[in-house]
């Protein structure tokens, strides 16, 4: 067997592995999932009106839910990946990566199981969240079947890149409580992004962080690609923060796997 052919053999046993204690275990997901849900609702329909009405869009909360909806998206992706690294953490601490190094398996498979299984569940948590705001009132009528495909393209990497990381964040944890606070910034980001108001908005001394983060330039991307705002230069800065993360993630977590153990 080539060496294609059993790295692919191998991940496609190891993505099924975590597929099956994802659904055996869906409580983590379930929790994760509920953060950007409930914000949702809460803000739409506490501070939906006011937050309308700041932003020039008068007292018609469809404008907010419009805003709003991209960032919880990628919110959703952020907490999602939380529970990967909770789940690599405790791959590596309860000794079944020391038996994987044991067998005769890929050593590449383990992480790309845990990766290609993460996107997946990022995927459907998106898919679910959406839902949820069509159901509220969000709609895209202007976006065509291209920009869509982008969209989805957009989602997908980032997913990807967060999850490398994740892995990262996860193999390095003592224990899943370390990997789950480690990752904790996964979720924080995109509160302090441009997610639930412009950056223009935001106080002087703070712009810079939210400007210069990975998940503004995603979510103005996003807004651009389903709702016909401007893109500009984010569409760039988002597939290189996407680049960036994931090489950086991908490159950390295998010289983490690939060390002896102590």
């Amino acid at each position: 067997m080539s060496s294609l052919s059993l790295a692919v053999r191998d991940s496609s046993t190891m993505l099924r592995r975590n597929l099956l204690h994802a659904r055996r275990y869906p409580s983590l997901t379930l929790n994760l999932l509920l953060t950007p849900i409930v914000l949702l609702l809460l803000f739409v329909y506490i501070f939906g009106d006011v937050m309308s009405a700041g932003m020039g869009g008068g007292a018609d909360r469809s404008a907010y839910i419009a805003y709003l909806v991209p960032g919880i998206v990628l919110m959703t992706i952020g907490g999602t990946v939380v529970g990967t690294a909770v789940s690599v953490s405790m791959d590596m601490t309860e000794g079944i990566i020391a038996r994987f190094r044991t067998m005769a398996i890929h050593r590449g498979s383990v992480l790309i199981g845990h990766v290609i299984g993460s996107v997946l569940q990022s995927v459907l948590s998106v898919v679910l969240v959406g839902a949820v705001a069509v159901a509220i009132g969000f709609r895209s009528t202007d976006a065509t079947a291209v920009e869509w495909l982008a969209a989805f393209g957009l989602l997908a990497l980032v997913a990807t890149a967060l999850t490398w990381i994740a892995v990262g964040m996860g193999m390095v944890s003592p224990n899943a409580e370390a990997a789950s606070n480690n990752a904790l910034p996964m979720i924080l980001l995109p509160l302090l992004s441009s997610a639930f108001v412009p950056v223009d908005a935001m106080p002087g001394w703070f712009q810079p962080v939210a400007e210069y983060q990975p998940f503004t330039p995603a979510i103005e991307t996003l807004r651009g690609l389903l709702l016909g705002t401007e893109i500009g230069h984010n569409g760039w800065l988002a597939l290189a923060w996407c680049l960036a993360l994931s090489a950086l993630g991908y490159f950390w977590s295998k010289a983490v796997f690939n060390r002896d153990p102590k």
